[in-house]
C-alpha cells in the first residue's frame, strides 16, 4: 500500500555538523598522538584503553549518529509513523488525533532545539531541522508537533485529504 506521504529529513544545520567533525578530529587526534606515535597525550594522560574507548565513541560513534541520523513521517490510512533513527519511534493512530494544524516554531525557544524535544508548555516535537510543522492535538489532549519541510502536504495526509 502506497502511504499518503513519506518524508525524511536529516539534520542540517551546519553547527551540529562542525560540532561532529570537531568531536572526531578531537578523539582521532587523542589516539593518534598516544597510541600511534606514543606520546602521552594531556598533563594527566588516561591510560591507552580509555583512549580506544574515546576513539570508538567520540571519534567514531557520536558523530556517526549525529550525521546519519535521520527522521522518518510516514502516513497512511491508518496512522501516522514517526521515527528518529536509530533513536526513537512512535506511532499514532489517525482515531487518536484530535486536530492537526500547519505552523511556523521557534526550535531553540520553544522545544530547547532538534530531535525528540519535550516542553512542558509546547509539549513533544519530533524535528530534524527548518521551523515549520504540523502541530497535532491529540483526543487525550497531549500536543505532539512534527517538523516537516513539507508540512502543508502532511497536514493533508494526516487530516486524510488528497
Amino acid at each position: 500500500m502506497e502511504p499518503a506521504f513519506h518524508e525524511e529529513q536529516r539534520l542540517t544545520q551546519w553547527w551540529i555538523r562542525l560540532i561532529a567533525v570537531l568531536m572526531a578530529a578531537l578523539g582521532w587526534w587523542a589516539f593518534v598522538a598516544q597510541i600511534v606515535i606514543g606520546e602521552p597525550w594531556g598533563t594527566n594522560p588516561a591510560p591507552d584503553w580509555a583512549i580506544w574507548l574515546i576513539l570508538v565513541f567520540i571519534g567514531l560513534a557520536l558523530p556517526g549518529l549525529l550525521l546519519f541520523a535521520k527522521l522518518v513521517v510516514t502516513v497512511d490510512k491508518e496512522c501516522v509513523r514517526i521515527r528518529w533513527i536509530p533513536f526513537a519511534r512512535r506511532t499514532l493512530p489517525l482515531a487518536d488525533i484530535e486536530s492537526a494544524e500547519t505552523r511556523t516554531y521557534r526550535p531553540l525557544l520553544e522545544y530547547g532545539g532538534w530531535g525528540v524535544r519535550f516542553s512542558f508548555r509546547h509539549g513533544t516535537a519530533w524535528n530534524a531541522s527548518g521551523d515549520r510543522g504540523v502541530q497535532l492535538v491529540l483526543t487525550t489532549g497531549k500536543r505532539l508537533l512534527i517538523g516537516s519541510q513539507r508540512p502543508e502536504e502532511l497536514e493533508a495526509a494526516i487530516r486524510g485529504e488528497e
